[in-house]
C-alpha cells in the first residue's frame, strides 16, 4: 500500500483567509522553544506578537493585557520578568519590544 501526500488545497476554498495589512507573524522556530516557557509566558508572548507593530513594539498596560488574557496583573508581571530573563522581549515602561528569536537564551 502506498501512502499519498496530503493535498495543499484548502478544505473550504470559498473561505480562504486573506492576510490583512496589519497581520502579525510569529517566527516558526518558536515552536521548538515553547518548552522553555510557562503557559502564561507563552500566552503573553503570543499576545505581544499579535499586538506588535512591524518593529515588534507595542504599548499595552499590564491591566489591559491581564483582562484580555484572563490572567491577574501579577501573573502578567511574572511572565514579563520570565520573558525578559529568557531574552524574548525588552521592556521599558510602557513600551514592549519583541526581540529576534536568535537572541533568546
Amino acid at each position: 500500500m502506498t501512502r499519498t501526500s496530503p493535498t495543499r488545497e484548502p478544505v473550504d476554498p470559498a473561505r480562504v483567509r486573506a492576510l490583512p495589512p496589519h497581520f502579525a507573524w510569529v517566527d516558526h522556530r518558536l515552536r521548538d522553544r515553547l518548552g522553555e516557557l510557562t503557559l502564561q509566558e507563552t500566552a503573553l508572548l503570543f499576545f505581544l506578537h499579535v499586538a506588535a507593530d512591524r518593529w515588534g513594539c507595542s504599548f499595552w498596560a499590564d491591566s489591559t493585557i491581564a483582562r484580555k488574557l484572563g490572567l491577574t496583573e501579577g501573573v502578567v508581571v511574572e511572565s514579563r520578568l520570565g520573558l525578559l530573563r529568557k531574552g524574548y522581549i525588552a521592556y521599558r515602561y510602557p513600551l514592549w519590544q519583541l526581540l529576534p528569536l536568535q537572541e533568546a537564551r
